[in-house]
């Protein structure tokens, strides 16, 4: 596991456009974990970095943030998406130059890992590994769940797959349970990393269309907290 060291789609009316700003696109998917609560300030790192920055949420991630989403919306001049698009849709953002799963939930480290691809962030993020997407995650779950025997292997599978892992002491490390410290989530290493895996990225890359992809023909059930 390894550990850190042009113009933006057709724009929809009353979002902020950032043509010759940003030629690099930085898919941020979100799953509901306390630091996501910090997207904004976030997004607003990202963009200073010269990222054009696409917003993904996990359901309940979306929920909690659904007072800030015009404002993210308007802010990133994309849509924040949070559900697979209807089959033989337009793609609303622009092609992924690279992505960051963060926080990622126990949940969605485990759905990713299996290939449970119910929700539109982790479909985007398995998809992602085929097409050679450069990825990177950071969890975000207690001591007591990265205990669990799972999570360990989930880790270790979605590493081995090229995801440029964030865990330990160089990412996060768990706290115990009820002793979160979600202001000092490492947001910075992820998108250090971020830019890191686009710059180790073997030759120039283009991206595929449709790398916001409807939901696959059979998908398939996750539990707990989304």
């Amino acid at each position: 596991m390894r550990a850190v060291a042009g113009c933006a789609a057709a724009p929809v009316a009353g979002f902020v456009v950032k043509c010759g700003m940003a030629s690099r696109v930085l898919y941020l998917l979100g799953c509901a974990a306390p630091p996501v609560l910090r997207i904004a300030d976030v997004v607003r790192s990202a963009q200073r970095g010269g990222w054009d920055v696409c917003l993904g949420l996990t359901p309940t991630a979306a929920h909690w943030l659904a007072a800030e989403l015009p404002e993210l919306e308007r802010r990133t001049g994309h849509p924040v998406r949070s559900r697979y698009k209807v089959p033989g849709g337009p793609d609303v953002w622009p092609p992924a130059t690279a992505a960051v799963v963060a926080p990622a939930t126990f949940n969605t480290v485990n759905q990713w890992a299996l290939g449970l691809t119910e929700k539109f962030v982790v479909g985007f993020a398995a998809e992602a590994i085929g097409k050679g997407v450069p990825l990177v995650t950071m969890p975000c779950v207690n001591a007591a769940y990265a205990r669990h025997p799972q999570f360990a292997r989930s880790l270790e599978t979605l590493s081995s797959a090229g995801v440029r892992v964030l865990y330990g002491a160089e990412g996060f490390t768990p706290n115990p349970p009820g002793e979160g410290r979600p202001d000092a989530f490492p947001w910075e290493c992820a998108l250090t990393a971020a830019a890191e895996a686009v710059a180790a990225a073997p030759g120039p890359r283009e991206a595929a269309p449709g790398e916001t992809d409807e939901a696959p023909p059979a998908e398939s059930g996750g539990a707990g907290r989304r």
